[in-house]
């Protein structure tokens, strides 16, 4: 077992809940602070980490073994390999090995021990984090766009706000997926990491600001996708304890299940003699994968020889096209740039990458607010979601951290030259602001995002090496609808604002205009696009200056173009893409929900073609 990457305060693992009949009752009492607040955490922190041990047994994961340890067992052949111990990746593997020989292998390390995962307090934590052994990796998009991809066991729902939200009936039909298996694989995931929030005052204020700005009908909690107001899920149980995918390999065998940590997948390796097919008529097949481990040893694992044994990759949108193209499958031009030998020629990998843009207005409040992720959203039949998000850290060890380079704190980014507006400079920010009273964080966020964006960019290789990001275009607001609904979502918050709702919240408790809290929001959005005079006059140049993500990216991989509809890479045997990078459109208002059914999905659909195949069904 690894040792614990940072250990401290921390609750390892859950206790399975009961399926829940119906939605806890809704408190507005905020949170007690001081004094009372403090002695209450260390009295918290000392229970945890007396029973964290308990915690992780109960779990009962599979072994979860360093990349280096594979020399004691690397003559094993396995019935699947999947690469990418993620959002697919842990509930694909989890199913599968409940009859299969399994390996699981993530570039990343544990989830467990480390604080800045395990709570909703330290969530800005882990994405300004630049260690070596951090959950996550900023790439900037060709656009200016700061954003970040996960590189722990887990993926994103290690890093994420923790919203659970399915995608809607018709996006279920047009994927073309077996809607009563469907229906089956969701209450799976949720039985074992999904939670009702207890609604912080902030999202309760924006729930009632919603209706009232016609955001109609009030649908209550619901994990269903449905226009109006609701209440969704979150992988934050009531303590504001992260459950994450590594959590759902507890449901697979462990006797089956084979877990790599720090083992970084760098190539397919696929049933070709010196870079050519053996046969002209026939499909290169996956056999196999190399890896390198944390020490810099490289490896390799083969499938077995049974028929019906496959390599998955789910490693995101940026890790699955990426590692297409090191292994020789996507546009001939790239590849021979880069002297990548050319296994399997496919000019749409890469291609028809997409993120949903996202703007958010900020609003200061007269008393710190409790802190809050996305809970309520407000969903648009004009195909723009509102959301919210409240307060920042709040324990000892993380209020006067720096919380993310993609947060308002670092607002005054904005006042620096354009051109040297850099991470670095991102981190010289960080370094003096600890100086700075906590006071000056107080507020919230009101935020609109679009769904479906229409404008789409792509993907290239920067080099051949695995741990370098690609260079990643995503063209916001190239098609015109985008910043249609851009601006139709910006007018939709200064509706709920000039509710009571918000007024009575903020600092002198009659609301701000617009203008002031466009001018502040100007400032509180960070991104390395350069700001304009007319910024605050101009919805439309608010919205393209003021963009950043809610690291919903997808594409790369496209069902059609690069996989079919059984996710099968299309011109190959023994390889299939099963994340996000498949997907033309984020699902539902957050994508986790139906990423994580989707590993679920794919797992029992294939258990139970081949186990009908050998029953001779």
């Amino acid at each position: 077992m690894l040792q614990m990457q940072r250990p401290g305060c921390v609750e390892e693992g859950f206790t399975k809940r009961r399926q829940k009949a119906s939605p806890p009752w809704v408190s507005m009492d905020l949170i007690s602070r001081g004094v009372v607040f403090i002695k209450t955490l260390v009295f918290l922190c000392f229970i945890r980490s007396s029973q964290g041990g308990d915690h992780f047994t109960k779990l009962n994961l599979p072994p979860l073994l360093k990349a280096s340890r594979f020399s004691t067992f690397q003559h094993e052949a396995y019935d699947y390999i999947i690469v990418g111990g993620g959002t697919a990746g842990c509930p694909l593997a989890a199913t599968l090995s409940q009859k299969y020989k399994v390996l699981l292998l993530e570039r990343g390390g544990s989830p467990y021990g480390n604080r800045n995962i395990t709570y909703l307090e330290n969530f800005h934590i882990s994405l300004a984090d630049e260690s070596p052994e951090s959950p996550s990796q900023t790439f900037i998009s060709t656009d200016g766009v700061i954003n970040a991809r996960a590189s722990v066991l887990g993926g994103a729902t290690c890093i994420n706000a923790g919203f659970y939200s399915r995608a809607k009936q018709s996006f279920v039909q047009e994927a073309g997926w077996d809607a009563g298996l469907v229906n089956q694989s969701y209450p799976w995931v949720e039985e074992m990491i999904v939670h009702w929030p207890k609604i912080a005052p902030w999202q309760v204020a924006l729930r009632d600001g919603l209706l009232e700005a016609g955001v109609s009908p009030y649908n209550g909690y619901t994990y269903d996708h449905l226009y109006g107001t609701k209440i969704g899920g979150t992988i934050f149980d009531e303590t504001g304890y992260r459950h994450t995918a590594a959590d759902l390999l507890a449901a697979g065998n462990p006797n089956n299940l084979r877990v790599l940590l720090h083992a970084t997948v760098n190539k397919i390796v696929f049933n070709t003699k010196n870079g050519k097919q053996c046969s002209r008529h026939r499909k290169p097949r996956a056999i196999g994968i190399q890896f390198k481990d944390e020490n810099g040893g490289y490896h390799q694992a083969f499938l077995s020889r049974k028929r019906g044994s496959e390599i998955f990759v789910s490693a995101g949108a940026i890790g699955s096209p990426q590692l297409l193209l090191l292994s020789g499958i996507g546009p001939r031009n790239e590849l021979k740039q880069h002297n990548i030998s050319v296994v399997l020629r496919n000019e749409h990998v890469g291609k028809g990458m997409s993120d949903n843009p996202m703007n958010s207005i900020f609003i200061p409040t007269k008393d710190l607010p409790e802190q809050s992720l996305i809970e309520t959203v407000g969903i648009t039949d004009a195909g723009v979601f509102i959301e919210a998000s409240s307060g920042f850290s709040q324990s000892p060890d993380s209020i006067r951290c720096h919380h993310g380079i993609m947060s308002a704190e670092i607002g005054q980014l904005s006042t620096i030259p354009p051109k040297q507006r850099s991470l670095d400079a991102v981190r010289k920010y960080v370094q003096n602001k600890h100086n700075l009273p906590k006071e000056v964080f107080h507020g919230g966020f009101i935020l609109e995002k679009i769904d479906g964006p229409l404008s789409t960019g792509d993907l290239v290789l920067v080099d051949t090496d695995i741990n370098s990001n690609p260079k990643v275009t995503f063209n916001y607001f190239q098609h015109p609808q985008d910043l249609k609904r851009c601006v139709y979502g910006i007018k939709t918050i200064e509706k709920i604002l000039k509710t009571n709702h918000f007024s009575n919240l903020t600092a002198n408790g009659v609301g701000y205009t617009m203008e002031t809290l466009l001018n502040m929001s100007v400032t509180a959005n960070i991104n390395l696009i350069p700001k304009h005079t007319n910024d605050t006059t101009s919805l439309e140049q608010f919205c393209r200056d003021t963009l950043t993500t809610i690291w919903h990216y997808h594409g790369g991989c496209h069902v059609g173009k690069v996989v079919d509809q059984q996710y099968r890479v299309i011109g190959t045997s023994g390889l299939r893409v099963v994340d996000g990078s498949t997907l033309f459109r984020s699902p539902g208002t957050n994508p986790q929900a139906t990423v994580l059914m989707m590993g679920r999905y794919m797992g029992v659909k294939i258990l139970r073609e081949r186990l009908g195949r050998a029953a001779g069904v």
